[in-house]
């Protein structure tokens, strides 16, 4: 994945990478506030076919189906997968996994306990390892793969091509404890999320050095500690290839082998109606074909659905007439079309038949998609503009689209930072507002977007003022030439075109002189106006320095106490208009009494400016007028308000361009075009979302369980690098506050639970009021799987126990083939 202005190395990136690619593309109205107190929600529950260890058969293979070969084995690089997830989590050790509420879990395979045994004046964490771990040569696992991964993963050895080091950076020192199995690990920092790292842990001899690190362990894993080895990799055939560890110390591993196998998506009915795979996910469509078989049976019914299906009787007619008729040539062509749709009907039936030996497992993947806005520059670049396309979206609608067809609760995500069922999640959308038209239509009037607007000549325009001058000059000075050569007088032309030239020297330095006085009166006034905000400062007027300290982000625009004037030439700088720094006020104030923030909660009169529109977050009493109703894109100083929407163009996405169809339609009530581009899924994020060509686009994030430390590089502000860059880490839509930096930092850093969380629940408040990302629904899961497999399917937040996968009975656990029998 891309990182704009980011060097390789430094960024600190998500756990699961796997929806940053292919992934993130395949899925199928503003909640109100919520009560302070942490919402106890309770996840999807995960849907995998639960059996008992003695009910699941020794041997067999699973074939599981995966996008892509695994372009790395090492976890922390780069250019880490999907792929790379699922193979990793059955070779190597996981200390925390997630479990089915999406909290981490001690693993008691790897760790008798870890714990935090001192705070001050460091924090020390002290992990006691499993008796029996060890790795695959039989080495045990113990503090020198700590150290050499703690090493690697540091960042101060720029050898190391890492792609994340959050945590490992603020370890000052690893040691042995009291005896080989003990390993205390001391944080120069205070590191709340500690329960993060060494997962997966690698050994020594592949953290030991960059060029193991680097290229070592890309393709190969000679040592491994889980319940599967590697066997081996076959690109040609498109396979990985995992046995039964013989040195492995816990519960025996149920299947001899489990191969991940790439199948396209496109090609996943087949390869499960041929039995080469037992296990994939899929899409809705696919899911549709497995329940009509299911509901179909063994009746002998002729299928109602399939090619031919929607034949009339009165086309069936004809084709048979043509294909009889007299006609040679026409016969011979509709012969050969009845004959295709024979065999399209026999190989259809067939691969219903076989698609009846198979479920679809259902659950919510521990992701959610959102609608990303682009705020570094043009109309988004107006917080007031993001917020009414924020207010303008009926989520709940956009939920049902895609979860109600598919039986899965079909309810509004809350929170950037926490996924329903997670400790820690509470509902922080009343931050920004519910969704409400007249209200959006009023922030778009507050920003100066209107009916007519495009109409208009753009105003205080110097450069576009004197462009109409030149135009002018240009037809006048050509209609002098044009009399002069007429009346057959060069030297009448040639006086005309110099005194064509004096009159616009003195037309020029006319309008010079006038922009020059129109500059000195601007200069007066933004000097009044800076005047009486001191004036208020000075008397008190607390909540308006904090607002601009928390002012909304633009890229460009540098509010880092103490910073000068300078400017990026490859950035954008939009000055908040006063009505623009009332609302952000209002906002700030409507954030903290979401998230229960008492300081940021408070306000007094001083804080109330003209203008604004009521109920939208504007000063009580000031409402813009908005129109009942919106016939056309809205305009402001001779420009359309249109955004461009950007959305993937492959089959796997049409339930996300359907999502992006019914928003643009949402957004073209309130007056905001969109034009829509489809670009092929390949470079959809890599060309588009990282490097921020676009203003709209859907793409999803994965649940963690370490909020503070993975949301931190999503929400950061950008910084600018010494290249004039943008150095973006994460935030893809570069917005962010200093204030949600902070909000992040200080809960990385506090090893109470509890108020970690209270701190992650304020940040989300202000991610919100941000309006840089829109959440709108966690994602789909659909798997289909072998009836006859259990503990495999949709594991929802809960990591796969690999070991327990497997057939309930011995005839099922024989070859594929005589599975289909």
């Amino acid at each position: 994945m891309s990182h704009v202005g980011v060097p390789r190395g430094t960024v600190r990136k998500r756990r699961s990478l796997a929806l940053l690619t292919a992934g993130v593309l395949t899925i199928p109205a503003l909640a109100g506030c919520s009560s302070d107190s942490e919402e106890t929600s309770r996840a999807v529950p995960q849907d995998i076919a639960p059996a008992a260890r003695d009910r699941v058969a020794d041997g067999s293979t699973v074939n599981w189906a995966v996008d892509a070969m695994p372009t790395t084995l090492n976890a922390f690089q780069a250019d880490a997968d999907s792929a790379t997830t699922k193979i990793t989590g059955a070779l190597l050790p996981t200390l925390f996994p997630m479990d089915a509420a999406g909290h981490p879990k001690l693993n008691p395979d790897y760790l008798e306990s870890a714990k935090i045994i001192e705070r001050e004046p460091k924090q020390v964490v002290l992990y006691k390892l499993n008796q029996q771990a060890v790795w695959s040569d039989g080495r045990e696992i113990g503090a020198p793969d700590f150290v050499a991964q703690w090493r690697a993963l540091s960042g101060k050895d720029s050898a190391f091509w890492t792609a994340r080091n959050a945590g490992y950076e603020r370890i000052e020192k690893i040691e042995r404890g009291s005896d080989d199995l003990q390993v205390r690990v001391t944080f120069a920092k205070p590191y709340a999320d500690w329960r993060s790292l060494f997962s997966p842990l690698y050994p020594k001899e592949i953290t030991g050095s960059p060029d193991t690190f680097n290229d070592g362990a890309r393709t190969a894993l000679k040592n491994t500690a889980g319940p599967f080895q590697l066997k081996g990799v076959d690109k040609a055939k498109g396979t990985v290839t995992l046995v039964r560890s013989p040195r492995w110390w816990g519960e025996k591993a149920k299947l001899d082998s489990l191969v991940f196998r790439v199948v396209a998506p496109k090609d996943r009915t087949k390869a499960l109606a041929d039995g080469t795979v037992h296990v994939t996910d899929i899409d809705a469509a696919t899911a549709d074909r497995i329940a009509l078989a299911l509901r179909d049976g063994s009746g002998g019914q002729p299928l109602t659905h399939g090619p031919g299906a929607d034949l009339t009787p009165a086309a069936a007619l004809r084709s048979w007439a043509l294909a009889h008729g007299s006609d040679e040539k026409q016969a011979e062509i509709a012969q050969a079309a009845r004959e295709a749709n024979r065999k399209a009907v026999i190989a259809y039936g067939a691969e219903q038949k076989a698609l009846r030996g198979y479920a679809v497992r259902k659950s919510l993947e521990p992701a959610y998609t959102q609608l990303a806005l682009n705020g570094e520059s043009g109309p988004l670049a107006d917080d007031r503009v993001r917020r009414a396309v924020a207010r303008a979206l009926d989520r709940q609608e956009l939920a049902e689209t895609v979860l109600k067809p598919l039986g899965l609760p079909a309810k509004p995500l809350g929170s950037h930072l926490a996924l329903a069922g997670q400790p820690g999640y509470k509902d922080g959308s009343g931050a920004l507002g519910d969704q409400n038209t007249k209200e959006a239509q009023a922030l778009l009037a507050d920003a100066g977007w209107t009916q007519g607007g495009a109409a208009e000549k753009p105003k205080d325009t110097k450069a576009g003022s004197e462009a109409e001058k030149k135009d002018a000059e240009k037809k006048e000075g050509e209609e002098k030439k044009e009399g002069a050569e007429k009346a057959g007088t060069t030297e009448k032309a040639e006086k005309a075109d110099k005194a064509d030239a004096d009159e616009k020297k003195t037309d020029k330095t006319e309008a010079e002189e006038k922009a020059e006085k129109k500059a000195e009166e601007k200069a007066d006034k933004d000097a009044d106006e800076d005047a009486d905000k001191a004036d208020r400062a000075a008397a008190g007027s607390d909540e308006s320095a904090a607002s601009r300290a928390e002012g909304l982000y633009i890229v460009g625009q540098d509010d880092k106490p103490g910073a000068g004037p300078a400017r990026s030439a490859a950035t954008h700088v939009l000055a908040p208009s006063r009505d623009a720094a009332a609302q952000s006020i209002a906002l700030l104030r409507q954030a903290g009494a979401v998230s229960g923030d008492s300081a940021a909660a408070k306000v007094t009169a001083q804080d109330k400016q003209p203008g604004g529109a009521a109920g939208a977050y504007a000063p009580v009493g000031t409402a813009a007028p908005a129109p009942a109703s919106v016939k056309g894109p809205l305009g402001k100083d001779g420009k359309t308000l249109t955004l461009r929407f950007v959305l993937p163009s492959g089959p796997g996405s049409q339930s996300l361009r359907g999502v992006g169809d019914r928003i643009a339609a949402m957004l073209e009530k309130i007056g905001i075009g969109t034009e829509i581009t489809k670009v092929p899924d390949e470079s959809y994020f890599k060309d588009h979302i990282a490097s921020g060509d676009y203003d709209l686009a859907l793409y999803s994030w994965p649940a963690t369980a370490y909020p503070a430390t993975d949301g931190r590089p999503i929400y950061a502000k950008p910084e600018p690098a010494t290249d004039g860059s943008l150095l973006v880490e994460q935030n893809y839509t570069r917005v962010g506050t200093d204030h949600i930096d902070q909000l992040f930092d200080q809960a990385v850093a506090e090893l109470d639970e509890k108020a970690s969380r209270e701190l992650m629940k304020q940040a989300d408040a202000r991610i919100w009021a941000a309006a840089g990302s829109i959440p709108l629904f966690q994602r789909p899961q659909l798997v289909a799987v072998d009836k006859k497999l259990s503990n495999v399917g949709a594991f929802g937040f809960a990591a796969p126990r690999y070991q327990d996968i497997g057939f309930t009975d011995r005839q099922a656990a024989g070859s594929p083939a005589d599975r289909k029998k």
